[in-house]
């Protein structure tokens, strides 16, 4: 469409998730400029109200076109963006582009069917092919994307062409508000040696449920220390969640991409788990990605 050739001056990318949307903007050249960060993610905001949010994002970043990933594109979105299906690469992304506006596009999803399995996938895709077109990635890799959600993807010829999603941070989050433990799971998570005693029994054994009641049963009785049983849970959770991700045999070289302070955790557990990981930040790889999509859209 016409108005698509102003991409090429410059946009304003957005990551719109569940409960946070972060929107920055990208000058012609691909590189990052005013950003900011707040908590109306997509249920937060009626799906009639979503021209309203998106005029308020070109107040506080000028009037520029809107390229959006994420959540936004999901039934509980402003438009429903469908899936694109394994394998999955820039090119399939940037040629799926929903349009809800001339200057507003949504970045479909990733789905995968296969092995008895179906998942999906929105905005995690646009950090990980970002980060293979940087060059961070190898063309075959093993990808962690920690989060509410964790993602293990298998990159292969630099593609997405699998993926499994792991609980295990909305696990923690309804352990630590409303379970027999929250009491005991209000403390700082660390990778220090709680955690890591954690991660060692959840990738070694299939005991989940029962070491998890455990942890109370031990501090009741004097058998653990009361100062860091969030460190162990959270270490018990992420290494079941390794050992679900490592469980396919693949000796390609494997990244943890996203927050630095979940990436930390990950990639200690993995460690204790006998492999070692690189850590990747996940905002670069995102901008990355969703710019060399406004190149080819």
């Amino acid at each position: 469409m016409a108005e698509s050739m102003r991409w090429s001056e410059g946009f304003i990318a957005v990551d719109w998730g569940t409960t946070n949307r972060r929107a920055y903007v990208v000058d012609a050249s691909g590189k990052p400029g005013a950003e900011f960060e707040d908590s109306k993610g997509v249920l937060s905001v009626p799906k009639d109200d979503f021209p309203a949010a998106v005029a308020e994002i070109r107040e506080r970043l000028g009037d520029k076109p809107l390229l959006m990933a994420g959540m936004v594109g999901s039934n509980r979105g402003w438009m429903d963006a469908p899936y694109v299906p394994t394998p999955a690469g820039l090119d399939e992304l940037a040629h799926a582009l929903v349009w809800p506006g001339k200057r507003e596009a949504i970045v479909p999803g990733v789905s995968y069917v296969g092995n008895g399995r179906a998942d999906v996938m929105r905005g995690e895709e646009v950090q990980l092919l970002g980060a293979i077109a940087r060059g961070d990635i190898d063309q075959n890799a093993l990808v962690c994307h920690p989060g509410t959600h964790n993602k293990w993807t298998l990159v292969h010829r630099g593609q997405i062409t699998s993926f499994q999603t792991v609980m295990t941070g909305e696990l923690f989050n309804l352990l630590k508000q409303h379970s027999i433990l929250c009491d005991l799971m209000q403390g700082e998570v660390t990778p220090n040696e709680s955690f890591r005693a954690g991660a060692r029994h959840g990738w070694a054994n299939d005991d989940l449920m029962a070491e998890l009641f455990s942890v109370r049963a031990r501090v009741i009785l004097k058998q653990a220390p009361a100062e860091d049983p969030a460190s162990y849970a959270s270490g018990l959770l992420i290494g079941n969640d390794v050992r679900i991700g490592l469980s396919t045999p693949y000796a390609a070289q494997v990244v943890v991409m996203g927050r630095p302070e979940l990436t930390c955790l990950y990639a200690a557990a993995i460690e204790e788990a006998g492999r070692a990981a690189i850590e990747l930040d996940g905002e670069q790889s995102f901008v990355a990605g969703i710019s060399k999509i406004a190149e080819v859209m």
